[in-house]
């Protein structure tokens, strides 16, 4: 029985794109998969333990620099609980809208709070190497203003190629992505979201169907 984690880094709950887009995604998702469970993770809701000193101590410790003795691998257990749900999925469906051309900071939290070495990914003489496999992931990313073409005084996309660089850090490299940006300015918003949406139906029905 596959798992699928939904991750939802934007706060504005029905009035957000992203999670209309997303939505769409998840009705085709369940049909197609009916015995899969379904994890809806809202990070806004989620209480992410903060990257605090010894949390980073216990970090590096998996880099040969002092010891887990018993204080820091207290503060450690939470990082790994939270880091364990997100490992233990088999699909992924990630919200992204850009703020201010990255991504939301609760998700850059997050991302920090789980990118750990011996967790997410490893380390040897030649750098870092990724530890999760056979994973895939859907991921949507949503604009206000940014998208191809505009100026660069309107932004610069370090959204999605920092998610792909990410991503492909952990071994999540099956990624399929939808994009509907600039939607308050673009003419053909209209148009362009139900594009979207057509395309979050094709991507559940072509690649994450049972």
């Amino acid at each position: 029985m596959k798992r699928l984690l939904h991750i939802i880094s934007s706060p504005r709950k029905e009035k957000s794109k992203s999670g209309a887009i997303a939505q769409e995604f998840m009705e085709h998702y369940k049909l197609l998969n009916p015995d899969a469970v379904i994890d809806e993770l809202n990070l806004w809701n989620l209480s992410i333990p903060t990257f605090d000193g010894d949390k980073a101590a216990a970090k590096m410790t998996f880099f040969g620099e002092g010891t887990l003795n018993e204080e820091l691998k207290s503060s450690w257990d939470k990082v790994v609980e939270v880091t364990e749900r997100f490992s233990s999925a088999d699909e992924y469906l990630i919200t992204v809208p850009m703020w201010n051309g990255g991504i939301p900071w609760v998700l850059k939290h997050y991302i920090d709070t789980i990118s750990q070495p011996g967790l997410t990914f490893g380390f040897g003489a030649e750098g870092y190497f990724p530890l999760l496999k056979d994973k895939k992931a859907c991921v949507i990313y949503t604009s206000g203003v940014y998208g191809a073409g505009v100026p660069i005084e309107l932004g610069l996309d370090f959204q999605s190629t920092y998610l792909n660089w990410w991503l492909g850090l952990v071994g999540i490299t099956e990624v399929h992505s939808v994009k509907f940006l600039g939607n308050l300015v673009n003419p053909d918003a209209d148009k362009e979201f139900l594009n979207a949406l057509k395309s979050a139906h094709g991507i559940a029905k072509d690649f994450f169907s049972e």
